[in-house]
């Protein structure tokens, strides 16, 4: 119990709320009167699943058996990683329609006659994102090198410098190299959209599969068998436990890289 209670006060003091509290309360203290408030710093996603971990082997721990609690610690981890990752894959898709709308404007600009670099400002300028705004009016100043961990936003960035570039050399018109830009961002993203449709069925499939378990523990406690009760308290039943858990994590793991694959590969062979 004493155990568990230390679990549980740890995921509390490590957990992004609580965090961000008592560093508000801690500027409160120290900071001069008079003087603007701070913003509190966010926990590094990195983190996330660390109080994830810790609730959820707390409560696993609680209910049942330290086994149950060490599983379910990892389980939790795992999950807020994903969930984590689509996070970061959605916030990436944003930032790309973003410097598809910005792109979509700077040559509507160029066309309607403006010099370059008003309709550079003025599109940079409409960018919601700052992130994306930075990245554009560099790319339209200088050429910009791609490394080999560059994401997908860095090589949108590259080739708008790259039209820049050549509009610079050649003469052709910089409203046409970057509409033609514009046009291969958004077939991407109608390719990804397309892709994406295509592997719903999969990854219901997969979630389907992996609801499995639960399911017929549902309906062997429902028959009298307290499936449950062999699975954490013989050792027979650990094994068969442990067993499961590792072979559930690793189709789960492997459903979504072969999604993740087929979604991202024609991106990353482009």
């Amino acid at each position: 119990m004493s155990a568990a209670l230390l679990l549980t006060a740890g995921a509390l003091l490590v957990w992004p709320g609580a965090v961000a509290r008592r560093r508000s309360r801690l500027r409160r203290l120290v900071r001069p009167r008079g003087t603007e408030a701070a913003r509190p710093a966010a926990l590094p996603r990195a983190a996330w699943p660390l109080p994830a971990a810790l609730l959820a082997g707390a409560a696993g721990f609680l209910a049942a058996t330290p086994l149950v609690g060490a599983l379910a610690a990892a389980g939790a981890a795992g999950v807020v990683r994903g969930l984590a990752r689509a996070r970061d894959r959605r916030a990436a898709e944003e930032r790309l329609d973003g410097l598809t709308d910005a792109l979509t404007a700077l040559s509507a600009e160029l066309r309607g006659g403006r010099p370059p670099e008003d309709a550079a400002g003025a599109a940079v300028a409409g960018c919601a994102d700052a992130g994306v705004a930075d990245g554009l009016a560099r790319a339209l100043r200088a050429p910009a090198a791609v490394g080999p961990g560059a994401t997908d936003l860095d090589r949108a960035l590259a080739r708008v410098a790259a039209a820049v570039l050549l509009s610079a050399r050649t003469g052709c018109s910089l409203a046409a190299v970057v509409a033609a830009v514009e046009d291969d961002l958004r077939a991407r993203r109608r390719q990804r959209q397309e892709l994406r449709s295509v592997t719903a069925g999969p990854r219901a499939s997969a979630a389907l599969l992996a609801g499995l378990p639960l399911l017929a523990l549902a309906m062997g406690s429902g028959i009298g068998a307290d499936p449950w009760s062999v699975l954490t308290t013989t050792g027979a039943g650990q094994v068969l436990l442990v067993l499961g858990v590792a072979l559930e994590a690793a189709g789960l793991a492997w459903s979504a890289r072969l999604v993740r694959r087929a979604v991202a590969g024609p991106a990353a062979a482009a």
